[in-house]
């Protein structure tokens, strides 16, 4: 579609006549032709000289290119341009940050995958993780892996793929054996300080007790709440477990109530995809879709075409002249003569 940034600009398309109307050509008002006779020569033909200077008019092909020229210049200082199709672009209404526990424990091969196979704990979790991120369309989402200090995967972003490939890249023990919990609730929440969209989730899996953060959960779950954070907490394992792998399902649940989210507990993979499926459906605000048109400017057309317009009378006038001037040839009698 075609359009015009400034086409106000048209109103100065008249100008050159106005110019001329206001501004005439310089006429002497004296005789044009100073000869004793012309009065009465002109009296015999019925006519009377006139005063003022003679004004030379050009050719139809001046006129064309002046005309042509000046159409050209106001085509571009009106700056046409050519809209291209909309392009709609989807503003997320929800970041969604995923922190994953990659403790030693994670290692434990007590899951089943979607064949029935014995696997470990994280093998299970990313299968599970890889296809509620499939179903995450628009939403931001974040990646947070935690043992004993928590490091950010990956922030907030609507690039799914790239979420899908660092997810995939996670191994049990590469931050450490430890379960760093709280922490990991901090980190993200300092993730969470740099976003602007209205909901604001965080989903944390682990299958242990908090035994190496600077922050208890509990204390780092009451900065989340203040923040407009609401934690979903999700334990794998066996809660029955001893020691520094024990499964401290009190601390998960007053985590997540503080911040008004739920806790959910899997025992197996299915257990684990049906509360990532409820996790699906979440409510969340209609997304909001912003539509923006590219501009392309034309505006060099109509400069090129009005420079190209200003050669115009000069070509013309060479090859007239080229034309009218009879060529001499010679005869090689005529060149031995000379």
């Amino acid at each position: 579609m075609l359009t015009l940034a400034y086409p106000w600009l048209l109103a100065v398309l008249p100008l050159p006549l106005l110019v001329r109307w206001a501004a005439p050509a310089y006429r002497e008002h004296r005789e044009a032709l100073r000869v004793p006779f012309v009065p009465r020569l002109a009296r015999l033909t019925g006519q009377e000289p006139t005063t003022g200077a003679v004004v030379l008019r050009g050719g139809w092909v001046r006129g064309f290119a002046i005309v042509g020229g000046w159409l050209c210049i106001v085509s571009a200082l009106v700056r046409p341009q050519w809209l291209e199709p909309p392009i709609n672009r989807t503003v997320p209404v929800r970041d969604m940050m995923l922190a994953v526990d990659l403790s030693g424990s994670m290692g434990t091969r007590d899951f089943t995958d979607e064949a029935g196979k014995t696997t470990d704990r994280l093998t299970a979790v990313k299968q599970v993780l890889d296809d509620f991120l499939t179903r995450r369309k628009g939403d931001r989402v974040g990646l947070i892996v935690f043992g004993n200090a928590p490091f950010v995967q990956a922030p907030f972003t609507q690039d799914l793929d790239v979420c899908h490939e660092l997810l995939a890249e996670t191994r049990v023990g590469m931050a450490g054996p430890k379960t760093a919990l709280g922490d990991a609730i901090g980190l993200a929440i300092t993730v969470f300080d740099r976003s602007d969209v209205p909901e604001k989730v965080l989903i944390v899996l682990t299958d242990g007790n908090d035994t190496g953060s600077q922050v208890p959960p509990e204390k780092a779950a009451a900065v989340a709440k203040d923040k407009g954070i609401v934690v979903y907490t999700v334990a794998v394992g066996d809660p029955k477990a001893a020691g520094e792998d024990k499964l401290d399902e009190e601390v998960l649940k007053r985590v997540a109530g503080t911040t008004g989210g739920t806790y959910s507990h899997a025992g197996n993979r299915a257990e684990l995809d049906a509360i990532y499926k409820r996790l699906d459906e979440l409510p969340t605000r209609e997304a909001q879709t912003i539509s923006h048109r590219p501009r392309r400017d034309l505006f060099h057309w109509p400069l090129a075409a009005g420079f190209a317009l200003s050669f115009v009378p000069a070509v013309v006038g060479m090859l007239t002249n080229r034309l009218r001037t009879p060529s001499i040839v010679r005869s090689p009698a005529q060149v031995a003569r000379v």
